[in-house]
Order: C-alpha cells, then sequence, then structure tokens
C-alpha cells in the first residue's frame, strides 16, 4: 500500500470518528426532548466532537516527543518551582470540567527540564478523562521517570463543576491533592519551602 493511501484511509477513518461522535450528541439532543434540526442546534453535534477530540488529546501525546529532548546538564541542586500552571481537565465520572492550578516543584540531580515544558506536562495529563488525584501523581512519575531529580511536588487546587453545579452545589468548594516523591517526601523542611514559595503572591 503506497503511503498517500495509507494517508487517505487514515483521514477517512478520522472523519468516520468524527461523523460517529457527531451521530451519538444528535441522539443525546434527541433523546433531552430537543430537536437537533433547529437553528441553534444543527451544527452542536460536529462543534461537540471538535471540542471535545482537543479536551481529550493527552491520550494522542507522546511523553518523549512533547519533551523533544529539552532536560539539560547543570550544576544546579537548588530547588525548581513553576507555579500557577493553568488547566482545565474532564472528570471522568460527570464528563464535567474541573480547572484550577499546578504547582510543580522538583530538586535536580545533575539534569534540569525545560519551564515551558513542565507545563506542557501538565496538559498534556489534563487534557484527558481525570480524577484530580491521578492526574497530580501522573505529573510528579513523569518528571521522576524523565529527569531522575532528588525530590518531585505537586500541589493541584481546582474546582469541580460535578461538585459546583450539581450533587451538593457548592460553588466556593476546592480540592487541593498532593504527590510528593523522594526529597518532598522525606524530608520535612524540602516541603515547608515548596509549600511557603507557591503561597508567595507578588505584592
Amino acid at each position: 500500500m503506497t503511503k498517500p493511501t495509507e494517508e487517505l484511509l487514515l483521514n477517512e477513518n478520522k472523519e468516520l470518528d468524527a461523523r460517529r461522535i457527531a451521530c451519538h450528541v444528535r441522539e443525546i439532543i434527541k433523546l433531552i426532548g430537543e430537536d437537533p434540526n433547529r437553528e441553534g442546534l444543527r451544527k452542536t453535534p460536529e462543534r461537540f466532537e471538535k471540542a471535545f477530540k482537543f479536551l481529550t488529546s493527552g491520550y494522542h501525546q507522546n511523553m518523549d516527543v512533547l519533551l523533544n529532548g529539552a532536560t539539560f546538564s547543570v550544576a544546579y541542586d537548588e530547588m525548581v518551582i513553576v507555579k500557577d500552571i493553568e488547566f482545565f481537565s474532564l472528570c471522568e465520572h460527570h464528563l464535567l470540567p474541573f480547572f484550577g492550578k499546578a504547582h510543580v516543584a522538583y530538586l535536580p540531580n545533575k539534569r534540569v527540564l525545560g519551564l515551558s515544558k513542565i507545563a506542557r506536562l501538565v496538559n498534556m495529563f489534563a487534557r484527558r478523562l481525570q480524577i484530580q488525584e491521578r492526574m497530580t501523581s501522573q505529573i510528579a512519575e513523569a518528571i521522576q521517570e524523565k529527569i531522575s531529580p532528588e525530590g518531585v511536588g505537586v500541589i493541584i487546587e481546582a474546582r469541580h463543576l460535578c461538585m459546583q453545579m450539581r450533587g451538593v452545589e457548592k460553588q466556593h468548594g476546592q480540592a487541593v491533592t498532593s504527590a510528593m516523591l523522594g526529597g518532598f517526601r522525606h524530608n520535612k523542611q524540602t516541603r515547608d519551602e515548596f509549600l511557603a514559595l507557591i503561597r508567595t503572591r507578588k505584592s
């Protein structure tokens, strides 16, 4: 099979998947008692498909490709922190958004990671059907795997629409999760420094 033919089949399969998702969304619209053919809803199934593909694009990202060799040998052993990384994700239980900020830190062991790559890692794991606890651990474990630092700390603060819009309907509730590996888990002073630094705000 020639390469152009393979690419054509791949594109046809993607279009088929898109039509399949849109078809199901159209049926859901009918099931809730709406008319999918009225003007405001006519293109909603296709819009949903595009949005859903973007919001779950993390499944199709490869960590090695994402990092693209952006690890560097550096004689630096002080804490590195990237804080207030904004993210949006989908709760796997209700397919409703949860969103907030991630704070990521690590203690280098002869290698550092490009700072923008940390934010990209957060996005990769956020753009999946998730629970906050797992996402927190995945980010920490990915950094530990790629640069073997002396320790990794990740804290995520998020608001969940599945809690704010339904169920207990608490609009100001916030979930906080943490993952501490290596020096962050075993050294209280290191944890305290991390917590103090992410709480620091510009005056």
